[in-house]
């Protein structure tokens, strides 16, 4: 097959490049009908866009009350089973030294783990911790599950490249509210809001090592919530911050009115589409070899570039023109035609 026949993720994406591609925005429910709600909102989401759009994540960590954490991770399975065949569901568990974490995992692994996309792992502190939950899954007959993981505290925020690192991990999410209160009062409180959590220096300082960490090892960072949920015009300005200046591809949702937002801010600009595709059709027409656009040079450099703009686009529902809409039809082959040539 020649190089124009093969799909851009076969051609550009190697060592350097992301190796998953997840929905931008990941929703968190832990009461009963709130995750009914949720997985009901993501298939009217794919419905209205064409795509799963965004994770929902049913949570035993928060949602379970004392003491009813096995009738919450039976309920959490049921869930999961009646899901629509092209939901994507996950789970976070218990943190690996809670009395229910075995349990969790052998229950929700073992019974739906043919359903989930992923399993959460809150309180991560080492790669250790990773393995423990690998081994959980293992024993539940689950080994082909990801794991994502949460870093919470300082400690973790120091080992987030040895976590980022280990082969099961697919996504390190930053514990914002934990890790301010881990620091003992020397962060303020305003540290958790939506303005102090972009300048408080220790705060950044922790955003930027997961994010890079996540880079380096070709794994998802995913920001922290934003509780100021009824605030859209904040919400929406922390999430461009943590995309545009903190380097995060994903988001956490904590209510239905913020996912739209997530998703909005997380997209592509319409002109950004529009290059990214004339570059990539002039790229695949020339066998991805260099070509002259708009007066500079591209190769396969920026090309990687402008195919993970189009992979953005895609995973927050923009419209694609035909020429790349093909490439995220998997019945469709992979070619493109080019009817211009770049100036």
């Amino acid at each position: 097959m020649s190089a124009a026949g093969r799909h851009p993720r076969e051609v550009l994406l190697g060592a350097q490049a992301a190796r998953a591609f997840l929905p931008v925005c990941d929703h968190y429910s832990g009461v009963e009908a709130r995750m009914r709600k949720s997985l009901q909102l993501q298939a009217e989401f794919t419905e209205e866009f064409g795509a799963c759009v965004f994770d929902v994540t049913l949570d035993c960590e928060d949602g379970a009350p004392v003491g009813g954490e096995a009738d919450h991770a039976a309920l959490v399975v049921a869930l999961a089973l009646l899901a629509d065949g092209k939901a994507r569901v996950a789970v976070r568990v218990h943190p690996v030294d809670h009395p229910a974490f075995e349990s969790d995992m052998a229950t929700i692994a073992g019974a739906a783990g043919r359903k989930l996309c992923h399993i959460m792992i809150p309180k991560v502190e080492s790669v250790d911790d990773v393995i423990r939950a690998e081994k959980a899954l293992e024993s539940a007959s689950a080994g082909h599950l990801p794991l994502q993981v949460l870093i919470e505290s300082p400690a973790a925020v120091q080992r987030a490249f040895e976590i980022a690192a280990h082969p099961r991990v697919q996504s390190l999410s930053f514990g914002l509210m934990d890790f301010v209160s881990s620091h003992g009062g020397a962060i303020p409180s305003d540290g958790m809001g939506v303005q102090g959590q972009f300048t408080h220096p220790l705060v950044v300082r922790a955003k930027l090592e997961i994010a890079s960490a996540c880079h380096a090892w070709g794994k998802v960072p995913s920001h922290c919530v934003v509780t100021e949920f009824k605030d859209t015009q904040a919400l929406g300005a922390a999430a461009r911050r943590a995309a545009r200046e903190f380097g995060y591809t994903r988001m956490w949702s904590i209510h239905p009115d913020q996912i739209r937002t997530i998703l909005q801010a997380f997209a592509p600009s319409p002109r950004e589409i529009e290059m990214a595709t004339k570059i990539m059709v002039a790229a695949a027409s020339a066998d991805w070899a260099p070509v002259s656009f708009e007066g500079k040079l591209q190769d396969r450099a920026s090309y990687r570039y402008f195919w993970q703009v189009l992979e953005r686009a895609h995973q927050t529902g923009r419209e694609l023109p035909d020429d790349i809409r093909i490439y995220f039809n998997p019945a469709d082959p992979p070619t493109m035609h080019s009817t211009e040539t770049p100036s």
